[in-house]
């Protein structure tokens, strides 16, 4: 069965709506979507309350991708111990799904392939280290086979390179800018990702790249992804890691006295822009206290800091909170292990961790993320940096330090432009507003 998905895959699908009129087209794509849908009726029951509604809809497709509870239903029919084998319906559904060619439905596959990616890591690593008989996982591996393969044919055998920016050569801020004597430079190209092999089959030395060409695809399309996935992703690479050790915050500990000099630095910035009136006097730390709960543990020679806005009178400001501590990553990782049927760690070669790599950036730093994927993602960073850290890969340890330091300073800007927002409403004297008066005329 896998040997002919694989080859099915191999050869790519044709794409039937490229001739077809614009008008002819769209109603092609819908027929495809609803047939879809119709297909999970076998696999999920004629009565699930999202199948019928989902039928009807005008972008089924779409629906279909965004829909909570039927996500919720398929991802938990994958989680069951049971899944993945070449037998699994659903598998067979993800693979003919994305074979159709649509772009709306293969979103919707790529939305599974941090889970389907997980779970199949976890449970051939998990597996393969002890005596009991390898699970049949060849419905997992078939999808993951489709996609490795469509991107087989999209690259053609060549590899993709970025240039790498020339120290000697004048940059566009140089004026005058004078090209330096002898023959011009040629650019120098790094490569991001080798020339991709075609595979007919998973095999264990090969198991990382084609996971980590299918989690490239799901980057690429990342900003159209639902939240369940990206939180999938971070719980998965957390307990790839499989650190817990102090090693993980070991770059949290901030100096005291800095935050303080930058909060008195911030009230005397507030001070001279508006002083206050002597009949209501205003101190930094009255102010600061008054408006924000500091808290303060010590922890050997550092100490870290938590600051949170609370309501005023004036409204609600919204809570900026600090990376996580250790007793609230544990709390996290705990919560999730729920969902994960098998975890654990797992070898992490670079052509894994580079798109995992990514998929964490997009999750930490993209400003429409909501706060729990934020905080997931800072779990999931820091687990990998202490396993980088003990494993001593140089790039990973770069690339991960890089992103901790990224989240910790866009945290400290955002508690550093709320408590800028309080202080300054604190100290603006709010005006009663006038009664609109309307003349009507007799």
């Amino acid at each position: 069965m896998e040997i002919q998905m694989a080859a099915a895959a191999a050869g790519g699908a044709a794409d039937t709506s490229a001739a077809l009129p614009t008008g002819q087209a769209w109603w092609e794509g819908i027929a495809r979507a609803r047939a879809r849908i119709v297909a999970l009726v076998p696999i999920l029951g004629p009565h699930h309350p999202s199948l019928s509604s989902l039928s009807h809809s005008d972008r089924p497709a779409q629906a279909l991708l965004e829909d909570s509870s039927l996500s919720s239903s398929l991802s938990s029919a994958l989680s069951l111990s049971s899944s993945g084998s070449g037998s699994d319906p659903l598998c067979h559904w993800l693979y003919d799904t994305f074979l159709t060619s649509d772009l709306d439905l293969i979103l919707v596959v790529l939305s599974f392939v941090p889970l389907i990616s997980g779970l199949y890591l976890s449970r051939s690593s998990s597996l393969s280290s002890s005596s009991s008989p390898r699970p049949n996982l060849a419905g997992f591996e078939a999808v993951l086979l489709a996609l490795y393969s469509s991107e087989v044919k999209i690259r053609q055998g060549k590899p993709i390179k970025v240039n790498i920016p020339d120290l000697g050569l004048p940059s566009l801020y140089h004026a005058p800018r004078q090209a330096p004597a002898g023959s011009p430079r040629v650019p120098e190209q790094g490569v991001v990702s080798p020339p991709l092999e075609p595979q007919t089959a998973v095999k264990s030395t090969k198991r990382a790249s084609i996971v980590g060409v299918a989690l490239d695809l799901f980057y690429r399309k990342i900003a159209v992804m639902p939240m369940r996935s990206k939180l999938d992703l971070c719980n998965f690479a957390a307990s790839w890691a499989g650190q817990n050790c102090p090693c993980c915050h070991q770059l949290d500990d901030l100096n005291v006295g800095s935050l303080q000099i930058a909060m008195e630095n911030l009230d005397l910035q507030n001070h001279n822009n508006s002083e206050p009136s002597p009949s209501s006097p205003r101190s930094s730390s009255s102010s600061l206290s008054s408006r924000s709960v500091v808290q303060e543990e010590e922890d050997g020679p550092s100490a870290k800091i938590r600051v949170s806005l609370e309501e005023n009178d004036h409204g609600q400001y919204p809570e900026i909170r600090a990376p996580p501590s250790r007793e609230e990553g544990e709390e996290i990782r705990i919560r999730e292990e729920a969902r994960v049927s098998s975890e654990g760690r797992i070898p992490l070669p670079w052509e894994l961790l580079q798109p995992v790599l990514r998929i964490l950036g997009h999750c930490l730093l993209a400003p429409l993320n909501p706060q729990e994927v934020r905080d997931a993602a800072s779990v999931a960073v820091r687990s990998l940096y202490a396993r980088a850290s003990h494993d001593l890969v140089p790039q990973a340890i770069l690339a991960t330090r890089s992103l901790i330091q990224l989240d910790k300073g866009a945290r400290m800007a955002a508690q550093s432009a709320a408590m800028a927002n309080a202080s300054v409403n604190v100290g603006t004297p709010t005006k009663p507003k006038k009664p609109e008066i309307f003349l009507v005329s007799k």
